[in-house]
């Protein structure tokens, strides 16, 4: 799938570069002249002009995009980002600076399906926000180390299985238990997993396709942009 980023600073450059990891097609959308020739250097795609400009962003083609994430510095650029993107149809994530105004923009702003406070969430889960999927990083402990949640589907293996049942590959680790619609908690050996549960993992990066497999019973998410 593609995907848009407005703006390349810390977060949209980090943000960029983790949704192109992920396996899809990424381009990013820059007005600064030298912030843009930085992330073309990274081997990004880069569309030079002004992210809250129509006629800038069907210059990447919105029409083929799934989501865009206006994540620049300047929270009014940022909405008319996605109240464009919105008219074709775009997923939409933006960018916050402040954390009171979260729930305004999620209760009242249509144009918004997700709203992210970088500095509160960080770059990996503004790319959570853009992809979506039943698998999400929460966090890169290490270099080969990740805390990933995993989300129970009607389809998934491990459905009406216990805990005490699950069996997790290697060196995978389960750290947190949340049944659907309520907060994660410890683990308890008889809990039953059903549809939107949630399991938390710490697992080596290379062992997360097989994490995946027996917990969700889906091995396409990669190709979907699931880490």
């Amino acid at each position: 799938m593609r995907f848009l980023i407005v703006g390349t600073g810390r977060v949209g450059l980090r943000t960029a570069r983790s949704v192109r990891d992920s396996g899809h097609d990424v381009a990013v959308v820059e007005v600064d002249r030298e912030a843009a020739r930085q992330a073309r250097d990274e081997g990004l795609e880069v569309i030079e002009g002004d992210g809250a400009l129509e006629t800038t962003l069907q210059g990447a083609d919105l029409s083929a995009v799934e989501g865009i994430a206006a994540l620049t510095s300047d929270l009014n650029a940022n909405l008319a980002a996605c109240a464009i993107a919105d008219q074709y149809d775009c997923r939409t994530v933006m960018r916050i600076d402040e954390d009171y105004r979260e729930g305004i923009y999620r209760k009242h702003v249509d144009v918004v399906d997700e709203v992210v406070h970088p500095e509160r969430l960080g770059a990996i889960l503004a790319r959570n926000a853009l992809v979506g999927g039943n698998s999400r990083a929460i966090a890169d402990v290490e270099l080969n180390l990740n805390v990933v949640e995993f989300t129970i589907t009607e389809d998934a293996p491990m459905r009406g299985y216990t805990l005490r049942e699950l069996e997790l590959p290697g060196p995978a680790r389960l750290i947190a238990f949340g049944p659907a619609d309520e907060p994660l908690d410890l683990p308890q050996a008889d809990q039953t997993l059903s549809p939107g549960d949630r399991l938390v993992v710490l697992a080596d990066s290379e062992r997360l396709d097989d994490v995946r497999s027996i917990v969700v019973g889906d091995t396409t998410n990669r190709a979907r942009g699931d880490v």
